[in-house]
């Protein structure tokens, strides 16, 4: 039987890549996502944080690219290369981190919200739809400076500002899917909620899960970016501090485009890429969408 459910996930493994090679922009995303990825794990092999060191530095201030320095020096002389590469390692965490706070909490409300259809449901909708309506950016950002500018607080902020797009996603799923008629079976043979929670409604909501998860990495990134440029930074060195760092020392008054391109292009390749990635898994795991394709 062990034997029988490997070879099944495996033909199902294999129909996944096969429909997900169709999409070349995917593809592509998925190349840009695991080289980044891989940039960021083996960074402290080669560099470490005195990189973003205003003290250690070999560079004169707003050095333009050279061979010395291919993507340029800030206003401390530091390696605008060796500040993306180790700034990755924060920008990534946070991103990754978040999605995983926003998807994990909206998952739960989701299904608790659609599969409890008495009172609970009806709280838990008027909770997401109370966060929906709050303005997750500038939400995020009061978090931010109330509980501090760590990672943690950080990764926390965007985390719970973000969840309510995903919980209703997924409630509309589990409606969905507690409307089939294999679902009254399990109830007639007296299966209780975390056996149909668990065994059927999950396993059939992963899948747009696993789509939602990757567009809420690429957001996270951009909101980090954008708290780090207003001020509520993680206190370590990342993309969108390079940006707020460019903008307080008038990098674009001293012509030192490098300062404000280069971090901005890291942030635009990867976001972008999630997204590629994103859409494509959404094509190929939904149905509807591989139909209509």
């Amino acid at each position: 039987m062990t034997t029988v459910a490997a070879t099944r996930r495996r033909q199902a493994l294999s129909r996944f890549w096969a429909d997900f090679r169709t999409h070349r922009a995917g593809v592509a995303g998925m190349v840009v996502l695991v080289a980044a990825v891989v940039l960021a794990l083996i960074a402290p092999l080669f560099i470490d944080e005195s990189v973003t060191s205003v003290v250690d530095t070999t560079g004169d201030d707003f050095d333009a690219p050279s061979l010395a320095f291919p993507f340029g020096t800030d206003e401390s002389g530091r390696s605008i290369l060796l500040m993306v590469w180790w700034g990755s390692r924060t920008s990534l965490l946070i991103g990754f981190l978040a999605a995983l706070l926003s998807i994990v909490i909206g998952m739960v409300v989701g299904i608790a919200a659609g599969h409890f259809r008495g009172w609970l449901g009806a709280v838990l909708m008027r909770v997401t739809d109370w966060f929906l309506v709050l303005p997750s950016l500038v939400t995020a950002l009061v978090l931010a400076a109330i509980l501090g500018g760590s990672t943690f607080t950080i990764i926390m902020a965007i985390g719970i500002t973000t969840w309510p797009s995903t919980a209703r996603l997924i409630r509309a799923q589990t409606l969905a899917v507690e409307s089939r008629p294999y679902i009254e079976r399990s109830k007639a043979l007296g299966a209780g909620h975390w056996h149909i929670t668990t065994r059927h409604v999950l396993p059939n909501v992963a899948p747009l899960l696993l789509a939602s998860t990757t567009l809420e990495v690429a957001s996270a990134i951009v909101t980090e970016s954008t708290l780090a440029f207003l001020g509520a930074s993680a206190n370590k060195t990342s993309w969108g501090t390079m940006l707020r760092g460019s903008y307080d020392f008038g990098a674009a008054n001293e012509g030192a485009w490098w300062y404000i391109l280069i971090p901005g292009l890291a942030i635009l390749a990867v976001v972008m890429a999630f997204t590629l990635v994103g859409r494509a898994l959404e094509a190929v795991l939904n149905p509807r969408l591989r139909r209509g394709a």
